[in-house]
């Protein structure tokens, strides 16, 4: 196994307790992409809570999920949950972003789409404002891990 490999799979099974604690897993340059990330999302609300869910860096806007995000050895993956990844997959498209129905990727070595990123979060911040009392009980359905075939949300 490659040294890089080791080092993913050391990440993989680590458990973090703060944003802090995940950066400084990575080089300098991933770090600084990291806290400009987290920056740019704080900039938007006052009112979010940093925590780590399903070992990733994430927040929460009025208790309810508001985004996740990794980084990788090629890019930072980017979680914005999947009404909002729906609702900017032109731009996705037109900017060459690989993306899914869960994701969108932004590679380390371009610059952080900040103008985009803004657009996301202020779209994901109107829905949860807009649904305050259902989207708590859904998971990302990309992040759930099934214990059935059909398991959608702890709500179901």
């Amino acid at each position: 196994m490659s040294s890089s490999m080791l080092f993913y799979f050391y990440l993989m099974k680590s458990t973090f307790t703060n944003f802090n604690e995940y950066f400084l897993l990575f080089p300098e340059k991933v770090q600084v992409k990291l806290e400009i990330l987290r920056k740019i999302i704080h900039a938007q609300n006052i009112n979010l809570e940093e925590y780590i869910g399903y070992q990733m860096p994430a927040f929460k806007y009025k208790n309810k999920p508001l985004l996740y995000f990794a980084a990788y050895k090629k890019h930072i993956g980017f979680y914005p949950l999947p009404d909002v990844l729906k609702e900017f997959e032109s731009d996705f498209i037109e900017r060459k972003y690989k993306f899914s129905k869960g994701a969108v990727q932004f590679p380390i070595e371009e610059d952080l789409p900040l103008d985009l990123i803004e657009k996301m979060l202020q779209f994901r911040v109107k829905e949860i404002r807009k649904n305050p009392e259902t989207l708590h009980l859904r998971i990302p359905f990309y992040l759930y891990k099934k214990t059935t075939s059909n398991s959608k949300s702890i709500g179901d």
